[in-house]
């Protein structure tokens, strides 16, 4: 197998298991609590912090484990990841996000591809994408920028499960999983017109990434630790 076929590979099943995680956890949530809408929310973010945890130990050795077009964005423009890459990487992950959320649809009963009404395009929705993605970005950049990669998978999980609660937009800070999301009409969908709005959010968190990074951490040790596959064995 050509060497950016594994890496690829990973990160379309990681962004199809992901979308599939955080759907099909909300859609799980509502037929098991459909009367409370905040152990919904519980039932949903624990599911996804948990998940990701272990699908970021799989698929982190293989491609990095980015399965977010801003993480591989941003690990470009540190040098991490090659440009080239980053647009075969995109593609993928929204692929991989959008076959994910057919998968969860088709794992619970439901019509195989829909989509979602629920109207999520309001400015503090907006500025919570923001505050949410950025965040995330700076917990993966300032602990592979400081030699601690290995801590990674625990901390983003630990991340993603708090800003489900303290942000109104419950945290997407990922395009592809917005994109995905927008093909079930379900607890965790978005719908296609508020899409727009939440990409454009998480697209300016990278940018400000970029900036805070070099600021707070302009060293990075040597190797780059994220983005680099683990080579195979001769």
């Amino acid at each position: 197998m050509r060497p950016l076929s594994r890496p690829l590979v990973a990160e379309f099943l990681g962004s199809l298991l992901l979308a599939a995680l955080v759907i099909g956890s909300g859609i799980a949530a509502r037929r098991l609590s459909p009367d409370d809408v905040g152990l919904q929310l519980l039932e949903n973010a624990a599911a996804t912090a948990a998940g990701l945890y272990a699908l970021i130990l799989v698929f982190g050795p293989v491609s990095g484990a980015h399965l977010n077009p801003v993480v591989s964005i941003v690990d470009a423009a540190f040098g991490g990841l090659p440009w080239r890459h980053v647009a075969l990487y995109v593609p993928v992950q929204i692929a991989g996000c959008v076959t994910g959320a057919i998968v969860a649809n088709v794992l619970f009963d439901a019509a195989p591809v829909s989509v979602a009404t629920t109207d999520r395009a309001t400015w503090p929705h907006a500025a919570s994408e923001v505050v949410a993605t950025l965040g995330l970005l700076l917990v993966i950049f300032s602990l592979t920028r400081t030699g601690r990669a290995t801590r990674v998978p625990a901390a983003v999980g630990a991340y993603i499960g708090a800003a489900y609660w303290f942000t109104s937009s419950t945290a997407f800070a990922n395009p592809a999983v917005t994109i995905g999301r927008a093909f079930s009409d379900s607890f965790a969908g978005i719908a296609p017109a508020s899409v727009p709005a939440y990409v454009a959010a998480q697209l300016v968190a990278a940018a400000a990434a970029i900036l805070l990074l070099r600021v707070l951490y302009p060293v990075a040790p040597d190797p780059w630790p994220v983005g680099r596959p683990v080579k195979e064995n001769p």
